[in-house]
């Protein structure tokens, strides 16, 4: 296991999305078995303050908690600390300043993995509180690409998917105003879209929508996966 690093992750932001990222590690890691794998600590925290109410509305900052948990992974072992949350990377600078171990930028990977797709203009759902932070536009705009935001009623509909549709395990939610909200950023010139909040590919998987996207998750699992120094599973499909 020389060279070979640990991971941990600061979850509850939101718990599916969480689960979500452990599965995506593991498919993107090549082992053979179970010993092949990368030792991922956890802590699944929900009690972390909301992040866009923090953003948006002033309410309780969540970044002493994300902190905390942070550096209780690092004490068990964590080479470096993953956070499946866009909105939680509001704080990023906030975190990373009083932690010892690597925070990886989630917003700064999918930046990157656009720019290596060759991404021109891409359409970004995402909470209201990234997007009114402007994450993904810093980042994205850094590397030439251009970012399409939902009116006021998509992103409205964007919110309620989050929260009432995923964050609420409704299974049974009406996604016909996400799809048209999404459809309409691909309209408008975007060439895929920015799936930039964790619930969201999330959702799409839970519902099936099948829309081009750039699930954000998958790109963390994937950066986090080589940065352990391991390799990735070039089989997988997802």
């Amino acid at each position: 296991m020389t060279g070979k690093k640990k991971i941990g992750i600061v979850g509850g932001m939101g718990p599916m999305a969480t689960v979500y990222l452990f599965q995506k590690i593991v498919e993107n890691t090549e082992s053979p078995d179970d010993q092949g794998h990368i030792r991922i600590f956890i802590d699944n925290c929900p009690q972390i303050p909301d992040r866009t109410r923090a953003i948006s509305r002033g309410d309780h900052t969540p970044a002493q908690m994300i902190l905390s948990c942070a550096k209780g992974l690092a004490g068990q072992g964590a080479d470096m600390i993953l956070m499946p949350c866009n909105t939680a990377h509001y704080f990023y600078e906030e975190v990373q300043k009083d932690l010892s171990v690597e925070l990886v930028n989630m917003i700064d990977e999918t930046a990157r993995s656009l720019a290596e797709q060759k991404v021109h203009t891409a359409g970004l759902l995402a909470t209201t509180g990234t997007v009114n932070a402007n994450l993904y536009q810093k980042y994205c705009e850094k590397r030439g690409i251009g970012i399409l935001l939902p009116d006021k009623e998509e992103q409205d509909a964007v919110m309620d998917f989050i929260y009432s549709g995923v964050k609420a395990s409704n299974w049974t939610y009406d996604v016909k105003a996400l799809r048209r909200a999404a459809e309409h950023l691909l309209e408008r010139g975007a060439s895929t879209l920015i799936l930039g909040c964790t619930e969201i590919p999330v959702g799409f998987h839970m519902f099936g929508l099948d829309l081009p996207g750039v699930d954000t998750l998958e790109v963390l699992a994937r950066a986090a996966v080589v940065k352990a120094g391991y390799r990735l599973n070039g089989s997988c499909l997802s």
